[in-house]
C-alpha cells in the first residue's frame, strides 16, 4: 500500500523544495562540525563538547541519547497538556545532534539518514513492519542451533 501525498502547485512544491534544500543544508553544515570535532581531525576534548563526547566514547553520547529521548518525551507529555511546544522542538533538537554524534562516530552521516527516509516514502508502516518481523524469523530459523557466533557466521547448524 502507498501512501497518498495530495498534490500542490508549483510555487508550493518549489518552496517545499528550498525547505528542504536548506533543512540538509543546515544538516551537512553541523555534519561537517560534527566532524572536525573528531580526534583524527584535530578535535581537542578540553575546548569541545562534541570532541569531549567522542573522546569518551559511545557510551557517553548513547547516554545523552537516551537521555534526550526521555526529554522528549517528557516535552511532548506537556505539550499535550498544553505545555509549550517551543520546548519539544527544543528538546528534538538536543536528541537530533546528539544523534548526529554517533552518527559520525560510526562513520555515517544525515544524508545516510535522510536517503533511508526517501527509500521509505510510499512503504506502509504496517507492511514494513510485517516485514521485518518476517525476516527477523527466517533469519532466527536459518541460524537456530547454530554454535556460537561462529557458527552463526559461516551458517553452520548442529
Amino acid at each position: 500500500m502507498t501512501s497518498h501525498i495530495p498534490s500542490q502547485d508549483a510555487s508550493q512544491d518549489a518552496s517545499q523544495e528550498a525547505s528542504q534544500d536548506a533543512s540538509q543544508d543546515i544538516l551537512a553544515s553541523l555534519a561537517a562540525v560534527i566532524e572536525s570535532r573528531k580526534a583524527a581531525n584535530g578535535g581537542d576534548p578540553s575546548a569541545s563538547y562534541v570532541a569531549r563526547l567522542l573522546h569518551k566514547g559511545p557510551d557517553a553520547f548513547l547516554k545523552k541519547i537516551g537521555e534526550e529521548a526521555t526529554e522528549v518525551v517528557m516535552a511532548a507529555k506537556d505539550a499535550d497538556h498544553g505545555g509549550d511546544k517551543a520546548l519539544l522542538v527544543g528538546e528534538v533538537a538536543d536528541l537530533w545532534f546528539h544523534t548526529m554524534i554517533a552518527l559520525a562516530h560510526y562513520g555515517l552521516s544525515p544524508a545516510d539518514v535522510i536517503a533511508e527516509l526517501q527509500r521509505r516514502v510510499g512503504t506502509s508502516g504496517i507492511e514494513e513492519k510485517a516485514l521485518r518481523k518476517v525476516l527477523a524469523r527466517e533469519i532466527h530459523e536459518t541460524h537456530d542451533g547454530c554454535e556460537g557466533p561462529e557458527g552463526i557466521s559461516k551458517g553452520i547448524s548442529k
